[in-house]
């Protein structure tokens, strides 16, 4: 099975708002669910980490490192315990 990656997953997303953002790169208008192009490029996400783990109950709800709440969605670039999967 193939990931299918969307514009929200691309570091070159900038969210305006929830139902629309632009791509850094083509400063056009994007929706977040459009599937991704040929620049993609992935952003470090909880859900991209090694140390997330999805719940059984909650497809919006994670753990990381099975203590901390955290959302699939987001963005961990400041995190520490991010490593990629």
């Amino acid at each position: 099975m193939t990931t299918k990656y969307t514009c929200k997953d691309c570091k070159f997303y900038l969210p305006v708002d929830v139902f629309k953002g632009m791509c850094k790169l083509s400063k056009e208008a994007v929706s977040p669910d459009k599937e991704a192009t040929a620049n993609f490029q992935k952003n470090q996400k909880c859900k991209f980490c090694a140390n997330f783990s999805s719940s059984e109950s909650n497809e919006f709800l994670g753990k990381c490192k099975n203590n901390y709440d955290a959302y699939p969605d987001m963005i961990a670039v400041t995190c520490d315990l991010f490593k990629w999967k």
